[in-house]
């Protein structure tokens, strides 16, 4: 059923867990990850990133999300991911979309707050929730590097979340304290002194990027110390290359159908050990 992000969030918060949300770029993510939330019974949020237009146009995966939203068994949040652009956060809410992501958190500090409050202010007024970063990860979604050279100057200021949060009105934030998007190529060092203390700050619903690839006890530790959302996509998405890659050197299947379906279970599989960490049933 298709539901709000911070309604999903809420549940998460009651249950001391987090909610899941993956990124969908087609249809074989869309029926893996919401056919693990299915099988747990767990809400979940499906999100589109920006950066994924070239692989899947807004306009054309959009209505599927929400049209399998509403189907499912379990609440779905339809979610904008790192919007980059008010015109493309309006595409995704005038296509259904439940909540949105403004990303301006490369931008200075003033910019960031008045552009996400222009984006608040406009879906607000649609019954849609915002999201937005304060502090930036050490490699956009893309996976294209950022300016900085040290992760660390990136890094979520608690003493500014007061002010952004006044001045912008959002409904959920995203911090950074030492994760990033994309593949490991070493094992990340995370501040957790830095949720602790946003948490500290705000009730507010704290998100977490780049969440693949880190540990189970980590995971855990996010959790406990207040991040209610955490965006999940790079291994599951690599999980089903690696089962598509097996079928064809395996020279199991001959046709696209079945390299497609193998991809699919795979990531299901990837999706459901991660859910099952994100709601304590590991």
């Amino acid at each position: 059923m298709l539901a709000g992000l911070k309604e999903v969030v809420a549940e998460g918060k009651a249950k001391n867990i987090a909610i899941g949300s993956f990124n969908t770029p087609n249809l074989e993510c869309l029926l893996a990850v919401l056919d693990a939330a299915e099988e747990l019974d767990v809400p979940v949020i499906i999100a589109h990133a920006q950066c994924h237009e070239d692989v899947a146009p807004l306009d054309k995966i959009g209505p599927v999300m929400v049209e399998l939203a509403k189907r499912s068994k379990v609440k779905v949040c339809v979610h904008l991911d790192h919007g980059e652009d008010f015109d493309y956060c309006k595409r995704a809410m005038d296509l259904g979309f439940t909540s949105v992501m403004i990303d301006y958190s490369t931008r200075p500090y003033e910019e960031n707050a008045k552009g996400t409050c222009e984006v608040v202010d406009y879906a607000h007024s649609r019954g849609v929730e915002v999201e937005a970063e304060l502090g930036a990860l050490p490699q956009r979604e893309g996976g294209g590097e950022s300016a900085a050279i040290d992760p660390s100057d990136l890094y979520t200021k608690p003493v500014l979340v007061p002010d952004f949060l006044q001045k912008t009105g959002v409904d959920a934030l995203a911090i950074a304290f030492g994760t990033a998007h994309g593949i490991y190529k070493s094992k990340p060092v995370l501040n957790m002194d830095i949720i602790t203390q946003v948490r500290a700050l705000t009730d507010l619903p704290l998100v977490m990027h780049g969440g693949s690839g880190i540990s189970k006890e980590e995971y855990k530790e996010v959790i406990a110390r207040g991040i209610g959302k955490i965006n999940y996509y790079s291994y599951m998405a690599y999980a089903g290359y690696a089962a598509a890659k097996e079928t064809v050197e395996g020279k199991d299947a001959d046709f696209y159908h079945n390299l497609a379906l193998n991809a699919q279970l795979a990531m299901k599989e990837n999706a459901l050990k991660t859910l099952k960490i994100f709601s304590n049933k590991e």
